[in-house]
């Protein structure tokens, strides 16, 4: 009888983690972060993992960078569903202003202008002396690296050969080595490349002030889950733990200047909106 007990109990002590386990709830899915190609994907991993890491941990809210081979391919998957939060820029036009996706925090800091830039030593002074030259962009629904200067040019009645490069260092990179004669680009993405890159560029042209990209959230995600991710960007520069992250990301794409994130509302991208309204530039 004692040996049948204990053979019992050796059954039992073998089972039950078995049962507990089958029991425990199972991880929650991660949200799908997309960020839109403005760098390699390796530079924007480095960038933007640590930073995914913390509000995850933050928030409660489990975040997993998503990227896409170019930002064409990006904005198609986002547009079926595929993510459930973005940082874009490009998610204010006719088109896919109503898909569900909400403004919730956007970086700390002025904005941002677009720029048609040449190197220093091109002979091209003005945006005329660009007629008829190859000129990169970053993608055709590029906002900064292609629908705004490529709006420029089309009201000075300019008429040049679209290069598209698939990310905006990589516009930065065909210019620096010659291979196109100018650039539509962020203008901030080019200054932290022209600085890690020691590339030395004239610009021709520069837009008004936008506000810079913005993290959105679909309206699939929960109410109290967009919340706590947003308090959890807006408060990381505040937190030591968080401070501390921004600056090695920082660091990564050598950015200077203040870090961190704020809240963000809707209504501050109407200048997008009110663009893409008046553009020159038809969408393809």
């Amino acid at each position: 009888m004692k040996g049948i007990l204990l053979r019992v109990a050796a059954i039992l002590a073998l089972t039950w983690p078995l049962a507990a386990m089958a029991q425990a709830p199972a991880p929650a899915k991660p949200y799908a972060f997309n960020v839109l190609n403005q760098r390699t994907a390796a530079l924007t991993a480095e960038y933007w993992n640590p930073i995914l890491t913390y509000v995850s941990k933050k928030s409660g809210v489990p975040l997993e960078l998503k990227l896409s081979k170019n930002a064409r391919e990006g904005n198609m998957i986002a547009e079926k569903g595929g993510y459930d939060f973005l940082y874009t820029n490009h998610f204010f036009t006719p088109e896919w202003d109503g898909l569900g996706f909400q403004v919730i925090a956007r970086p700390v800091g002025p904005g941002l202008q677009s720029q048609i830039v040449v190197p220093s030593d091109s002979p091209a002074r003005t945006l005329q002396d660009l007629e008829g030259k190859d000129v990169g962009f970053v993608s055709l629904d590029g906002f900064s690296g292609y629908y705004v200067p490529y709006d420029a040019l089309l009201r000075a009645k300019v008429n040049v050969k679209v290069s598209i490069t698939g990310n905006q260092e990589a516009s930065v990179a065909q210019l620096k080595v010659g291979k196109i004669a100018a650039a539509g680009v962020n203008g901030l993405i080019l200054e932290r490349y022209a600085r890690r890159e020691g590339f030395a560029y004239r610009a021709l042209w520069t837009s008004p002030m936008y506000p810079d990209l913005c993290i959105m959230a679909h309206k699939r995600v929960p109410a109290d889950r967009i919340a706590a991710v947003r308090t959890a960007l807006a408060e990381m520069s505040k937190d030591p733990e968080g401070r501390k992250v921004l600056e090695t990301s920082a660091a990564v794409i050598k950015a200077t200047g203040e870090l961190g994130f704020v809240a963000a509302e809707d209504k501050e991208y109407d200048g997008y909106r009110t663009f893409f309204k008046n553009s020159l530039v038809k969408r393809q």
